[in-house]
């Protein structure tokens, strides 16, 4: 069966390796976010270990800026609370292609099965 595939399989084979890509770019960024996520509790950790009166400093560009221990928990915690909304959306999204995927695959052993069949039916046609 040395034919090309039929346009049919051509289509979903792309439309595959298109969802391919899709997944792996949700599942590197959600690898991003749970190292973000991981950092940022570690920091909430340890600011639990400051005493209120301790300096803080933050960056800002290449500028280090005094900060209270308030300030910056209070700052963590918003970017904390958006990332793991962030990283929700990501999973919906990951279901949702896994889904497609799926489904694709699906098409595609249909279309393959059919495709070899006519085949068979083909040579046995010569055969006879």
């Amino acid at each position: 069966m040395a034919e090309r595939l039929p346009p049919e399989a051509q289509t979903h084979v792309t439309k595959y390796q298109q969802l391919q890509g899709m997944l792996s770019q949700i599942l590197t960024e959600k690898a991003t976010i749970e190292s973000e996520l991981k950092e940022i509790n570690r920091i909430l950790s340890m600011l639990e270990k400051i005493s209120e009166n301790e300096e803080l400093y933050k960056a800002i560009g290449h500028i280090l800026v005094r900060t209270s221990k308030e300030d910056v928990k209070k700052e963590l915690e918003e970017k904390k609370e958006l990332l793991e909304l962030k990283f929700k959306a990501l999973e919906k999204q990951e279901k949702e292609v896994r889904r497609q995927l799926e489904e694709v695959q699906s098409k595609l052993k249909e279309i393959i099965a059919k495709t070899y069949q006519s085949y068979e039916k083909s040579l046995r046609g010569q055969a006879g």
